[in-house]
């Protein structure tokens, strides 16, 4: 038996997708760029994904720049911002994936000027925090779209409001929120967004990054000028077609997916907040419809983890990307948990396969670890 409960770390093909890419590894292989019939189908197949994900995002199709997923794209975004720029101050805030707040760093390094904004307990930027720190040289904010450890949801559209009224330029990772939140640009009111394939059941290795027109910004790669010349190199045709085809799915099936992962993910904390001295991070409303973040005192993440991986039960003890880094979670130090009660948290992210049979057994077998891990630890 095996329970995956670990979608926002990656989630599996969908048949639907799969079908979609197979013709472009074998049957239609050609080089986008080439001019004879393989390679014009080749690039009219990127150009349908192009138009499927622009109706998606309501944009324009010239708009969207394909890239290898969600740490390229953020990567190209903030770096491109500040090198079309040349110098200025960033702002972002303290819980954002580690692709922003390295890419950050580097930055600082290079000269440019960094805010860390605080968030509050439930993980949550304010967007007068954003108002007040926004200086004259302020060239970009990037505050992503919803947390990829805690699932809280960030208020997109104010700060976006916000740095339209400064004339800032605004950049959110949406990565986390693409299978399950509103991706109209306008709405949102950004000027650059991320999202990649591998969290919405598309294929790894695949994202885009829009870039509202423009918006000048640095190419990451220089070559043979593909992708609008922001990102050179051959196209990757099956993962360009295969993350389209996910996309579009996700946000069809948005809504009943959302009710039906919003009731299993109720269950799911309901039961686990039985369990004694267990705490839940994150807003307990405003989050993903899949996420469930639970600390638990006197006990080691990494036990939990271990035990649930011997019953066939898939979690994660935070961020999938730096899961082997024994420092605790900087997302759960952030909201102000101890560095005890950030060692003793869970991630269960579930899913489309994921079943009421599947939470009633996580329920039945998790207090029985915790409570046997308890009587083994010597933390309390």
């Amino acid at each position: 038996m095996e329970i995956y409960l670990d979608n926002a770390a990656t989630t599996p093909v969908r048949s639907e997708v799969m079908t979609a890419m197979q013709p472009y590894f074998s049957k239609k292989y050609g080089n986008p760029s080439s001019m004879h019939r393989q390679g014009l189908l080749a690039n009219a197949a990127i150009s349908e994904a192009r138009e499927k994900i622009s109706k998606v995002l309501n944009c324009d199709s010239k708009e969207i720049i394909f890239t290898s997923g969600g740490t390229e794209s953020v990567n190209l975004a903030i770096k491109g911002v500040a090198f079309a720029k040349g110098r200025g101050h960033i702002i972002t805030q303290k819980t954002e994936h580690h692709a922003v707040l390295k890419t950050c760093e580097w930055l600082e390094k290079k000269g440019f000027a960094v805010t860390y904004l605080d968030v509050d307990e439930f993980g949550l930027v304010n967007p007068t925090d954003v108002k007040n720190a926004i200086r004259t040289d302020t060239i970009l904010v990037t505050v992503m779209y919803a947390n990829n450890e805690l699932g809280t949801i960030q208020p997109i559209s104010e700060i976006g409001k916000i740095c339209k009224e400064k004339g800032v330029l605004f950049h959110t990772d949406a990565c986390q929120a693409a299978g399950y939140l509103n991706l109209d640009v306008e709405r949102l009111d950004v000027d650059l967004m991320t999202i990649n394939g591998s969290k919405i059941y598309g294929p790894k290795g695949s994202g885009l990054l829009f870039v509202k027109q423009g918006t000048k910004i640095e190419p990451g790669l220089h070559g043979g000028g593909q992708e609008f010349g922001l990102r050179s190199g051959t196209e990757n045709v099956p993962s360009i077609v295969g993350f389209a085809s996910a996309l579009e799915l996700a946000q069809k099936e948005k809504a009943s997916e959302n009710e039906n992962l919003s009731g299993l993910r109720g269950k799911l904390v309901f039961g686990l907040l039985k369990i004694p001295n267990a705490r839940l991070n994150g807003h307990p409303t405003k989050r993903l419809p899949n996420n469930v973040n639970i600390s638990f005192s006197g006990v080691e993440g990494e036990s939990i983890l271990l035990k649930l991986n011997e019953l066939g039960i898939f979690a994660s003890t935070g961020s999938a990307c730096s899961a082997k880094d024994i420092k605790p979670s900087h997302v759960l130090l952030a909201i102000g948990l101890s560095h005890e009660l950030a060692h003793g948290s869970i991630r269960f992210s579930l899913g489309r396969t994921t079943t009421k049979k599947d939470v009633a057994y996580v329920l039945k077998v998790l207090p029985k670890i915790i409570s046997e891990l308890r009587g083994m630890s010597p933390i309390e």
